[in-house]
């Protein structure tokens, strides 16, 4: 199935009057976090649909395969009215935001997974929407930190299903997780700056998820530093 722009018509799964009462925060740096986003009553038709990604990390969606209700979220995230929501309530202009989606499907548990970081130079906003069922796990939750210190946080977020976190890009946006093993499905789309890095984006993700599905590479590459294993997996 491909990924297509929409135009602005009514959300088929996405809340509107949720995402409209959504409050922005501004501690550490203005993010927003929505509980329930899409409908329960949808919840398993939506998830037998998501992708199935049988190796940890994260992949460009235009690689994945996924089923119609999956789908149907996706056209909601690229409908210029999710778009016009955005920007209002965050006081930004992403009408040349080029949209790129990736997603993960699980965590290893290694130290590595979750680094503290500021998202890209070239990302203009992040919208993070969960699809696992249940996240009963203390760590692995995605936090939204004062600094480089993990530990440094101001708010979590659980990848589960309905939950939607939304922030602005900028040099104090960081984020993280603490490792745990464990399913995290997670989708990232975002509006970036160019149609040459969302391009990138995609073919370093493909390039990463070479890497992870073959033999021997798979598990050289949890051994490699992570300043230069960022080459496959930075953000």
């Amino acid at each position: 199935m491909s990924v297509a722009s929409q135009a602005d018509e009514p959300f088929q799964v996405l809340d509107e009057a949720v995402l409209e009462a959504m409050e922005v925060r501004h501690d550490p740096y203005d993010y927003a976090f929505v509980d329930d986003v899409m409908p329960m009553a949808r919840r398993d038709e939506i998830l037998a649909d998501c992708p199935v990604i049988p190796h940890r990390g994260t992949y460009g969606v235009p690689n994945l395969r996924y089923g119609a209700n999956f789908g149907l979220v996706l056209k909601d995230l690229q409908n210029p009215r999710f778009r016009k929501i955005v920007e209002r309530k965050f006081g930004v202009d992403l009408s040349k935001g080029v949209p790129t989606m990736v997603m993960m499907g699980s965590t290893t548990g290694h130290y590595n997974e979750g680094y503290a970081h500021p998202d890209s130079k070239h990302k203009l906003f992040t919208v993070l929407v969960g699809f696992t069922r249940e996240y009963p796990y203390e760590r692995g939750r995605l936090r939204i930190l004062r600094s480089n210190n993990r530990d440094d946080y101001a708010f979590e977020y659980p990848p589960e299903y309905g939950k939607m976190c939304l922030f602005k890009v900028s040099e104090k946006s960081w984020h993280g997780f603490l490792p745990q093993k464990s399913e995290r499905k997670s989708l990232q789309f975002c509006w970036v700056d160019s149609k040459a890095y969302a391009r990138e984006t995609y073919m370093r993700h493909a390039l990463s998820a070479w890497a992870k599905a073959t033999p021997g590479f798979n598990k050289l590459l949890e051994y490699v530093p992570r300043d230069w294993k960022k080459v496959l997996t930075r953000h």
